[in-house]
C-alpha cells in the first residue's frame, strides 16, 4: 500500500483514480500529475515501484497545495469572510447556505434537524 501526503491510497485501483484519495486532488489534476512524471494512468497502485512513488510525492509536494495546507488556507479564507462582515461571512456564521439558496423549507443539512413546536400541550390524562 503506498502512502503519499499522509493517505493510504487503496492498493487495487489505478493510479489516476488512486490518487484522488488525497484531498484537494480531482481526477484532472490526478491526469495532470501522471502526465508530469511519465507514469501510466492504467498503473495499478500494487505495481508502482518506489522510485514512481517517490516522484509522485516530490511532484505533488513541490508543485501542488494538497490535505493540510489546503484546509488551512480555506479556513484562513473563511474567517477572512467572517471578519469583514461581508454578506458571505456572515452566512457562514449563522450556518446558513451562502449561494441564494432558499431556506425556508430546504437546507435542512446546514440548519439542523427540525426541531418540535414549544408550547404545544398534550391533551390531560383521565
Amino acid at each position: 500500500m503506498a502512502r503519499i501526503a499522509g493517505v493510504d491510497l487503496p492498493k487495487n485501483k489505478r493510479i489516476e483514480i488512486g490518487l484522488t484519495y488525497i484531498y484537494g486532488i480531482g481526477i484532472s489534476k490526478s491526469q495532470e500529475i501522471l502526465k508530469k512524471t511519465h507514469i501510466d494512468p492504467n498503473t495499478k497502485i500494487q505495481e508502482l515501484n518506489d522510485k514512481q512513488i517517490i516522484l509522485i510525492r516530490n511532484t505533488l509536494n513541490n508543485d501542488y497545495q494538497i490535505e493540510g495546507d489546503l484546509k488551512r488556507l480555506e479556513a484562513i479564507n473563511i474567517k477572512r469572510l467572517m471578519e469583514i462582515g461581508c454578506y458571505k461571512g456572515r452566512r457562514h456564521r449563522l450556518n446558513l447556505p451562502l449561494r441564494g439558496q432558499r431556506t425556508r423549507t430546504n437546507a435542512r443539512t446546514r440548519r439542523g434537524n427540525k426541531k418540535t413546536i414549544a408550547g404545544k400541550k398534550k391533551a390531560p390524562r383521565k
